[in-house]
Parts: structure tokens; C-alpha cells; sequence
């Protein structure tokens, strides 16, 4: 449901949880806390260039790596997948489609490859140049690849429309469309100032406001989250089956229909939209993972704001001083990959439980030298 615009006393109840963003992250989040029974307040404000609806949706932990208690949250983010969007279709009906056929990583010089060549993992294998091109013939002149049989990509834009649909279903989660112009935490319950003149009341505020989340005010601490464009475009062919990553992008098979290509990465704060320059790396990027893109009419072009952090690792858990702010932020280049277990860690530390996974590298402390975990 949606809370009124007019007409409201300026003190309102946000419930249980106020979660600030309405993004992939803050209605994951929402989902995961209306089935614990929890009440909710989702306050959203619509930003151009928001990340989730402009993303490629890959879920490849396996080619983006990182390391330790990182990584494991990243591949089970990556396997919750499936049993995910199943219980997503059996509320709302609609399916959401996932690509669990695999990730090649291309190679298109030996030394290159050579870099790369480490004992294989599960769910990795090489592929020398026949195999790849016996796989996928239409590559290019690449040499080799890494196959990640277990990686692949969900359709993010039909997700969001279902993460929506259910949350506004809910009879436990209010969407407020206000803008959060500050936090106020010297309470005993924390406020959120909306720029309406209203303000908000609640046992736990998430942050989950993607790019945006380090300009909310009165936060405890500096959010080293940086808007990062990415520029993309979705191409009217599908002459490579399997999600691709080339030296300088990617591509993205969509049901057979279209391809989508990315990223760029600019640091050019907030500044939404496209240029010559982006459009033609991207191109050139599809042209070398398979020449016949070139030829492929262009269906959309946009970007979008990635919110990023210094070592690119989301910002997940409590405040060390103060735990009625949780944060769910900062997810970089895989906010689609984490976004689902984000919201169900989360939901289980607002809850009282324990979120059963290691999030200490995900911790605000990394950035202040302060030390909490969770886990």
C-alpha cells in the first residue's frame, strides 16, 4: 500500500522497519521482513540512473572473485537464486527468468591466459580455442576461455517488477515517495527527516539507498559510497548463447531475443546519461567477443549509477555504535548477484536472528578501523 502525500501529522509511525531505498536492495530487504511478519515502511525516491533497473543482472562470483568470507557470501548468493525466484512466482505468478548455463571468460592473447592459468575450482574449467569455438561459434579470435559452469545471469528488470508487485501487495509494507533528508540517532528510537517537513519513527532504519546512501545527513560516520556510471546498450541479436566477458565488456544474453552489452566505469559523480565515446567502447567490445554484433541494430541505450566503495565490497550489517541502523549499501558492481541475500541477512539481524553467514567483510568498521561482526 501506499502512504498518503497530504494531510499527515508532522511525528509518523514508520513501524517496525523504515527502509530507506527502493531499489533492488531496499525491497529485497522489505520481502524478506514482511515474511518475518515485521511492519515496514519503504521511503523511495526516484533517482535517474538508479542501478537496478540499469544493470546486465550477471551472477558471476566465479570471473568478479573475491576472496575469503566474501566470496562464500557471493556464491551463496549466486545458488539461492533458484529456489529465490521460485518462491517470488508462487506468490506473485509470474516467473523470473535465470540463465544458470554458465560464464566464459574470454582470452584473446596466451600471456593473457597465462596470467590467469591456476589449479582449477569447482564449477571452472578451460577451454582451449576448439572447445570454446565448438561451444560458442561465433566468438571471435579469442584463444581460450574460462568456462563457470555455475554462473549466469537473471533477468533484473522483471525482477524488480516482481519485487515490487509483492512488496505493494503486502499488507505489512507501506511506500512512501518522499526524499530522506536526514537521520536523527541520539533518540531512543531513530527519526528519519523526510523532506515533506514529516518525519518518520522506527525501531530500525536499513540504508539502502544505493549511490545516494552517503548523503543522507546525520549519519554516524562518512559512507565511502561512490556514484560510478555504467554505460549500456541492448543489441537486436543473439549470436552468443552464453553470458561473455571480453578484455573491456560484456554481453548478456536476453531469452533469445537481444543482447545486452556493458560497462563502462566513469567517475563522473552524479552525471546520468550516454556519450559517443561510451557507445562506441561498448560496440567495440561486443564486435571482438563476436564480430557479427557489428551488424546488429542497437534497440536502447542508457545508463546508469553504480554505488561503489574502495575495495568493492558491499556495506552489510549493523552500525558499531549504533545497531538500530543497518546498513545495505554499497554493493558496486554485483548489487544484482547480492541484492536477494543482502535483503535476508538483513531481515534476520533486524529480526534478532543470527544471519548464518560470515558478514565481518562487510562491515562500516573496515573503513574507520573500529571492529564488529556479525555472523
Amino acid at each position: 500500500m501506499t502512504y498518503p502525500t497530504e494531510g499527515t501529522p508532522a511525528l509518523v509511525r514508520g513501524g517496525d522497519v523504515v527502509i530507506i531505498g527502493g531499489g533492488l536492495v531496499g525491497l529485497a530487504c522489505a520481502a524478506a521482513l514482511s515474511a518475518r511478519g515485521a511492519d515496514i515502511t519503504i521511503v523511495a525516491d526516484h533517482h535517474p540512473g538508479e542501478a537496478s533497473r540499469a544493470a546486465a543482472g550477471m551472477l558471476a562470483p566465479g570471473v568478479e572473485r573475491a576472496d575469503g568470507a566474501a566470496h562464500t557470501f557471493a556464491i551463496a548468493a549466486r545458488d539461492l537464486y533458484p529456489s529465490y525466484v521460485e518462491a517470488l512466482a508462487e506468490v506473485t505468478g509470474t516467473i523470473v527468468p535465470v540463465n544458470r548455463d554458465g560464464v566464459l571468460e574470454l582470452f584473446f592473447e596466451e600471456r593473457e591466459a597465462d596470467a590467469r592459468r591456476t589449479a582449477p575450482i569447482d564449477g571452472q574449467r578451460w577451454l582451449t580455442r576448439a572447445e570454446l569455438h565448438s561451444m560458442e561459434p561465433a566468438i571471435g579470435e579469442a584463444v581460450s576461455a574460462i568456462f563457470y559452469s555455475n554462473d549466469g545471469s537473471v533477468d533484473n528488470v522483471v525482477l524488480m517488477r516482481v519485487l515490487r508487485e509483492l512488496v505493494e501487495a503486502s499488507s505489512t509494507v507501506t511506500i512512501v515517495q518522499d526524499h530522506v533528508t536526514a537521520l536523527d540517532l541520539e533518540n531512543e528510537r531513530p527519526l528519519v527527516h523526510l523532506a515533506s517537513g514529516r518525519t518518520m519513527i522506527g525501531s530500525t532504519v536499513v540504508l539502502a539507498a544505493g549511490a545516494w546512501s552517503g548523503g543522507v545527513g546525520g549519519l554516524p560516520r562518512p559512507l565511502p559510497v561512490e556514484p560510478v556510471r555504467g554505460q549500456m546498450l541492448a543489441l537486436a541479436a543473439t549470436p552468443v548463447r552464453h553470458v561473455t566477458y571480453g578484455p573491456h565488456g560484456y554481453v548478456v544474453p536476453r531469452g533469445g531475443a537481444h543482447t545486452v552489452v556493458g560497462a563502462t566505469m566513469e567517475h563522473v559523480g552524479f552525471e546520468v546519461g550516454i556519450t559517443s565515446e561510451g557507445m562506441n567502447a561498448l560496440a567495440e567490445a561486443a564486435n571482438r567477443i563476436a564480430p557479427s554484433f557489428a551488424s546488429a541494430r542497437v534497440l536502447e541505450r542508457w545508463s546508469g549509477l553504480r554505488p561503489v566503495t574502495p575495495d568493492l565490497l558491499p556495506i552489510i550489517g549493523p552500525d558499531p555504535e549504533y545497531p538500530p541502523l543497518l546498513y545495505a549499501c554499497g554493493h558496486s558492481r554485483n548489487g544484482i548477484l547480492l541484492g536477494p541475500l543482502t535483503g535476508e541477512c538483513i531481515a534476520a539481524i533486524a529480526s534478532g536472528e543470527a544471519p548464518g553467514l560470515d558478514l565481518s567483510p562487510f562491515s562500516v568498521a573496515r573503513f574507520s578501523g573500529l571492529q564488529i561482526t556479525v555472523n
